[in-house]
């Protein structure tokens, strides 16, 4: 009997949640039923926390969400087409790893050249995995515009990840849409973990350009809203964010956990390191 490869994530994310897998399935096992009827992360990134809960069996279904397109387009693909995303980024490996290429590629996806389908995703990944410091940012137009990172030999193509990948996908609802959305039809015995775009440590920390529209401190507010009105529902939820005064006050009426991560995007490089963020619950804090 053939073992499957473990399940991981093939993006690079600001903020992935690779490093606090330990912390985070922890503070799951206990918020939510041994076994989850269907698993929503309406935040999905990486989808590091998926890809862990998947490997264990965790849930019966689950529903992924985004409202970046391409992230949710190279999902959709690798579930659906996977032999034709490695073949076309076979094509992309054999073009070699240059500042020219890089920008030929980048010029592509801005020109929506393939709009969609295999030969987008391919190039979602490649420039994730050549791009500087595997950056997903977009201009207020929503054109993709992070800059060429000077990689020695990056990792453009590692099929036994993407078919693992693949196969943990299968079955998986792949949607486009807003958290608020996606969390519509939650019910006891569900689980839902919200890993938004953070709010800002510090002026030169502020990173949140996964999609043309910025979600800021209104966005926030609603999202609070959504966390609390699930637990009324009996949905168990956690939420990860920046550990920061405001973001404190912010849930001040739930149980909050710090942890520690090593995070790298600041412009400042002396900001940069290990940081202390939150986990919170949905559970009142006594």
């Amino acid at each position: 009997m053939q073992i499957r490869p473990e399940a991981k994530p093939v993006l690079k994310w600001a903020g992935g949640k690779r490093q606090l897998l330990v912390e985070i399935l922890g503070q799951i096992a206990r918020l939510g039923p041994k076994k989850i009827g269907t698993y929503y992360e309406p935040f999905v990134g990486g989808a590091a926390v998926f890809f862990a809960l998947s490997n264990e069996q965790r849930f019966e279904h689950a529903r992924l969400s985004d409202r970046n397109g391409d992230l949710i387009g190279v999902y959709t693909e690798l579930r659906d087409n996977v032999d034709q995303v490695i073949a076309e980024l076979e094509k992309l490996r054999k073009l070699g790893h240059s500042e020219e290429t890089y920008y030929d590629v980048r010029k592509d996806v801005q020109a929506a050249r393939p709009a969609k389908g295999p030969g987008r995703a391919a190039r979602i990944i490649y420039l994730n995995k050549t791009g500087y410091n595997g950056l997903y940012r977009v201009n207020r137009s929503g054109e993709f515009n992070v800059p060429f990172g000077r990689y020695k030999q990056p990792r453009i193509l590692d099929p036994v990840r993407l078919r693992a990948a693949a196969d943990a996908l299968q079955g998986v609802e792949l949607v486009v849409e807003d958290f608020e959305q996606a969390c519509r039809r939650a019910k006891r015995g569900d689980f839902v973990y919200f890993d938004p775009p953070y709010l800002p440590v510090s002026k030169t920390a502020n990173f949140s350009a996964y999609h043309a529209e910025a979600f800021g401190r209104d966005e926030h507010r609603r999202l609070l809203r959504e966390f609390e009105a699930l637990g009324k529902r009996g949905v168990g939820a956690l939420l990860s964010n920046s550990d920061t005064d405001e973001t404190r006050k912010l849930y001040e009426r739930f149980t909050q956990h710090k942890v520690r991560a090593t995070r790298a995007i600041n412009s400042k490089a002396t900001a940069r390191g290990a940081v202390s963020e939150l986990l919170v619950q949905n559970r009142k804090s006594r």
